[in-house]
């Protein structure tokens, strides 16, 4: 960011600032109401926008709890959806029944990955949205995908992603850096996950700070591997594809909070990568869109495209004239055990 970019987006990070210290403690003060949904309630969220590997574990955490015999549903607010004051009930569990464009690319994708695990559902007053699961649902613990900030509801375990490669996004608040609020907002969390660890140098005086700004919580280390390869076709079929079906070199292209992430894992994985195209957070392509992308990657020498799961719910209608692949990515930890205790803890807790 520029000299005088830093200097007009002064004052309105003053601004966010202080909008974002009254509204934490109206909340400590009571002045603020928080809500009960009266099941067992997981916050995942963040302390910086964009790209921290928070929907991989929303989704681990909804398997977890449906694997412990819960209707588990998913409370999203669906960002860039056609219309955010419209509830959407992006998936029952057993059915999938909205687009990317209705109900937001990252609830899509979650309701693909978890048919017959977890309901999801879009709707900025989550609580009215837990409420009504609850009767049309029977839903019995409920997770809040990028909750942390939204303390209008109650929760028995608050799990804030931090990313290793870039845990303050700058160390600035919105809109000159990527903090959504003070660092020593990690207080509030009940466990931290640090995400990306092993792409770090620095791990142990990331923890220490952590250890510090959330006054010892636990806190466990994750990595992003790779589960597997698929080919971009009809949403009904899930067949994989192998490595070796990939020409080399391919072209890699997405729009995600953190595009050298992906970028990065590609060429992990071993692939030639030969030209890269990211495109703004939530982006909905259009045919021009994916005309131009492919001439760009042809230019370029690519034989092959790659790009992400979230990307993938917005692309199965457009048309390709190159093979395109979609990289399917998982969280692994070093101590499963120790998360998979403190949830099933929280859950006994609510009982």
């Amino acid at each position: 960011m520029s000299s005088t970019a830093t200097i007009l987006l002064a004052p309105l990070g003053a601004l966010y600032s202080a909008a974002t210290r009254a509204r934490l403690s109206l909340y400590r003060a009571g002045a603020l109401k928080v809500y009960d949904l009266g099941a067992p309630t997981i916050s995942v969220g963040n302390i910086t926008a964009g790209g921290t590997g928070k929907t991989p574990m929303v989704e681990w955490v909804a398997r977890v709890l449906a694997d412990e015999g819960l209707r588990v549903c998913i409370l999203t607010r669906g960002y860039a959806r056609a219309d955010v004051r419209k509830r959407v009930v992006v998936s029952d569990s057993e059915r999938v029944l909205a687009s990317a464009r209705e109900g937001g690319d990252e609830p899509r994708m979650l309701a693909e990955k978890l048919k017959g695990k977890a309901a999801v559902i879009s709707d900025r007053d989550r609580v009215d949205a837990g409420l009504w699961a609850k009767e049309n649902f029977h839903s019995d613990a409920f997770i809040l995908d990028d909750g942390f900030q939204h303390l209008r509801v109650a929760r028995n375990l608050n799990i804030v992603i931090v990313d290793a490669t870039n845990p303050w996004g700058g160390g600035k608040l919105l809109p000159r850096g990527r903090l959504r609020e003070p660092k020593r907002g990690l207080a509030r969390a009940d466990c931290v996950i640090i995400t990306r660890a092993d792409q770090t140098s620095n791990l142990d005086a990331l923890r220490e700070e952590i250890k510090i700004l959330s006054g010892s919580k636990p806190d466990f280390i994750s990595r992003t591997e790779t589960a597997g390869l698929k080919t971009l076709l009809d949403e009904e079929d899930e067949s994989d594809a192998s490595a070796a079906a990939v020409a080399q070199p391919v072209g890699a292209f997405c729009a995600i909070g953190n595009p050298r992430q992906f970028f990065s894992q590609i060429e992990v994985e071993g692939y030639q990568l030969a030209f890269t195209r990211s495109f703004p957070d939530h982006h909905f392509y259009s045919q021009r869109d994916i005309d131009a992308l492919v001439n760009e990657a042809r230019s370029s020498g690519a034989l092959s495209l790659i790009t992400t799961a979230k990307d993938a719910v917005k692309l199965n209608e457009l048309s390709f004239d190159l093979p395109c692949f979609v990289l399917e990515i998982e969280m692994r930890f070093e101590d499963e055990d120790g998360i998979l205790k403190m949830i099933l803890r929280a859950m006994m807790k609510s009982k």
